[in-house]
């Protein structure tokens, strides 16, 4: 019983923990924001996106209250006509500028070369620079709004994470653990006032930088070989003397990250190994997470018939960690029911996937849209 009493507290103050981060510490973009007065350079990596961009440059093109927008397209190395499809939507749209991109050179990963040269080649008089990946649709207010709350904050990167679509029942399994886990386990006031590189996180699908910053930080050019780069960044800005900052970006964007099965597995095995460093550390990252979340509805189902106050103390903290699953989806416009009643699997699956994404990275067996990724 003193184990079970010591991951039910456990569990509760996890769950207590992302309540205020969700609550109190979560910033919101506002959804009417002022015109920005200054130039901003939205850049967009394409790497054979065709059957997805379309929904996303219509909707930068569509953007509102961003007067200096200028919109910058990289094809790096397309083999399925995406830059033919580019040309089709812009049309002769003055905002857009359409670039080859070249081959990594050594020591480069391709998205943060991809990333890079959109940055270097991008009009230097933009202030402020806005990532976004093929797969996100952005509302018609979200680059004004995310620009400023970059400005409001006073940080030199803002992460507003967009609103993650599921379709499959593996999504739904699998995509709420994103911002479950930083909002669970990760404290949002102090990583903001923090310079401590290691506290840091960002998700690359919709990132917002203040250029002088990303210039004096190395820009990309600081993590060309990082998997998760931007992670990675968001850290090298803090080095440099920037701040950080996540934001629920879901009434700002939409993503669907995977379209099967076998996409969301090869995408979670090609970085898991590099979010949690030594396998060492994984295992027990990976172990807590299973005593935490999956091991007290096991304890409740086994001994409800022969210990009936521990199967009651076993099922509170399944309750708990449920709750804090459902806390996350309504702060990030996420769906809880039922979904959160399932995060026992969700913790399982996620376990499957390190120890995936740590075996094939051991046999140089992980890629990444053709190209070798460790």
């Amino acid at each position: 019983m003193t184990v079970l009493y010591a991951l039910l507290v456990a569990v509760a103050a996890l769950t207590a923990h992302t309540w205020v981060n969700a609550a109190r510490w979560l910033r919101r973009p506002t959804d009417r924001p002022d015109e920005v007065g200054e130039s901003v350079a939205v850049l967009l990596p394409l790497r054979d996106e065709a059957t997805r961009v379309t929904p996303c440059l219509h909707a930068l093109l569509a953007q509102r209250g961003v007067p200096g927008l200028r919109v910058v397209v990289l094809d790096d190395g397309s083999t399925d006509g995406t830059a033919d499809v580019v040309r089709a939507v812009a049309g002769d749209d003055p905002r857009v500028t359409l670039l080859s991109g070249v081959t990594p050179p050594p020591g480069w990963l391709g998205k943060p070369h991809a990333c890079w040269q959109l940055a270097t080649r991008s009009d230097p008089d933009a202030t402020a620079l806005v990532f976004v990946d093929a797969d996100v649709v952005l509302a018609p207010h979200a680059v004004a709004a995310a620009v400023t709350e970059l400005r409001a904050a006073r940080v030199t990167l803002l992460s507003p994470y967009p609103r993650i679509v599921v379709a499959t029942a593996a999504d739904r399994l699998v995509q709420p653990l994103l911002q479950w886990l930083w909002l669970t386990f990760l404290p949002l006031r102090a990583m903001e006032r923090s310079p401590r590189p290691s506290l840091a996180a960002a998700g690359g699908q919709f990132l917002v930088v203040d250029r002088a910053g990303y210039t004096a930080a190395g820009g990309h050019a600081a993590v060309a070989d990082k998997v998760l780069e931007d992670v990675e960044l968001a850290r090298a800005v803090k080095r440099a003397g920037g701040r950080i900052a996540l934001a629920d970006g879901s009434r700002l964007a939409t993503c669907r990250m995977y379209d099967d099965w076998p996409q969301l597995r090869d995408g979670y095995s090609k970085s898991l190994w590099a979010s949690f460093g030594h396998p060492s550390a994984a295992a027990a990252v990976v172990t807590a997470l299973l005593l935490l979340y999956t091991a007290p509805p096991l304890v409740a189902l086994g001994f409800a018939g022969t210990a009936p106050r521990v199967s009651m103390v076993a099922l509170i903290a399944y309750l708990l960690g449920v709750a804090g699953r459902a806390l996350t989806a309504r702060a990030t416009g996420g769906r809880w029911w039922p979904d959160a009643l399932a995060h026992p699997v969700s913790v399982v699956v996620l376990g499957w996937l390190t120890l995936r994404s740590y075996h094939l990275r051991k046999r140089l067996r992980l890629t990444w849209r053709g190209r070798p990724v460790s």
